[in-house]
């Protein structure tokens, strides 16, 4: 084949591809596109918010402590001769614990009343001479010096009957010092010493301790950031009521207790206020320096509870929820929890009954997408 011959075909063929295209191009040109799918709404799961009273509790770490605590010590000096209690017992107020010998005491007590019966006799001696002196001073027979000397005699005489009553009354005493008496009810500890044993007055070791159990004191440490909440929640602390729980976060106690008082200074060192309330203790279950966790019960607030995963965290702290509104369109919403509650946030501001937030699905949202909501069957949020 010539050189001419392979150029004129060559040619050709370069001609026909150029046509097959301007053919390609004006069908393209002149077809009319399949029309558009349209995008079906993404199906979300939403609960409708209903305002409710929310029960507001609150824990916090305690310890035991005794109601009265009651150290024993003598106020005589003296053997003991006598224990007239026993170790670990229950013991009454004013139940006599031990006795210290009397002799001395009972002395002094005889000794003080012989002294008073002497200064009544010498009263009304006096007394009887004061009155023959008043009819002798009227007719001149005595001076009125006289007169005047056994009139103060007489009033010596009823100074020193005071003095001698009152020196009874202090032998009494120190007779009665000599049976040591229980001050408060309680359960009594080891006693210290025995009979035989020598005591003195107001000495700094203790014979015995009274422990009053029953009722028993918890105290509680809160944080000073908590403080404030706390106040406005609770005007009068006597209306909060308290229930001890286990490691486990259950109640063990059958006992409600009461809030009795919020300390008034705040611990430097620790950020931290005690806090005290008052078990009764009939059975003697629960023991002084028991390690305790304690649920306070507040009163309760009208707000909304927001599932804790329906809410989405913001950079700045801030929760958002996506509401949909009425066109079933994604709005999301800025809320402000003032609390964590269970496992929901109590919103009491800013959200209506009725509002739609959405609870599942929410990853496959954003801002003004229409979608298709379908309500939780179960619609309350948890909040124990």
């Amino acid at each position: 084949m010539s050189k001419k011959n392979i150029l004129s075909l060559l040619f050709f063929g370069a001609v026909l591809l150029l046509g097959f295209w301007m053919l390609g191009v004006s069908n393209g040109e002149n077809a009319t596109p399949p029309p558009a799918r349209a995008q079906t709404p993404v199906e979300v799961t939403v609960m409708a918010l209903v305002q409710q009273p929310v029960n507001i509790t609150e824990e916090y770490p305690g310890r035991t402590h005794a109601y009265k605590i009651a150290e024993i010590r003598p106020q005589a000096t003296g053997i003991i001769t006598e224990r007239t209690f026993e170790e670990g017992s229950l013991v009454k107020k004013g139940q006599q614990l031990y006795q210290i010998d009397p002799a001395t005491f009972k002395a002094a007590l005889n000794q003080a009343k012989a002294d008073l019966i002497k200064a009544e006799a010498n009263h009304r001696a006096v007394k009887a001479k004061a009155g023959r002196y008043k009819e002798l001073v009227k007719s001149n027979a005595i001076s009125g010096q006289t007169y005047d000397d056994t009139i103060a005699a007489l009033e010596e005489a009823a100074a020193d009957i005071i003095v001698a009553k009152s020196a009874v009354s202090t032998a009494e005493i120190s007779f009665d010092y000599t049976r040591i008496r229980a001050p408060i009810s309680g359960r009594i500890g080891k006693s210290t010493i025995t009979p035989g044993a020598l005591v003195t007055a107001n000495q700094p070791a203790a014979l015995a301790t009274i422990t009053q159990l029953d009722p028993i004191y918890v105290d509680m440490t809160q944080s000073s950031r908590d403080l404030m909440s706390f106040r406005k929640l609770v005007q009068d602390t006597s209306s909060v009521k308290l229930d001890l729980l286990d490691e486990m976060g259950r109640t063990f106690y059958d006992q409600q207790g009461t809030l009795q008082f919020s300390e008034v200074n705040v611990n430097e060192g620790t950020g931290t206020i005690m806090l005290r309330a008052l078990f009764a203790n009939p059975d003697s279950q629960l023991l002084p320096g028991l390690f305790v966790r304690t649920r306070l019960n507040l009163p309760a607030i009208e707000g909304f509870l927001i599932p804790h995963q329906a809410a989405i965290r913001t950079p700045d702290g801030g929760l958002v929820v996506y509401m949909v509104d009425n066109n079933n369109v994604i709005v999301p919403t800025l809320i402000q929890a003032s609390r964590s509650v269970g496992n929901s946030w109590l919103v009491t501001t800013g959200l209506e009954n009725g509002m739609r937030i959405v609870t599942e699905g929410f990853q496959k949202v954003r801002a003004k997408m229409t979608v298709s909501p379908v309500l939780a069957q179960n619609t309350s949020a948890v909040s124990d």
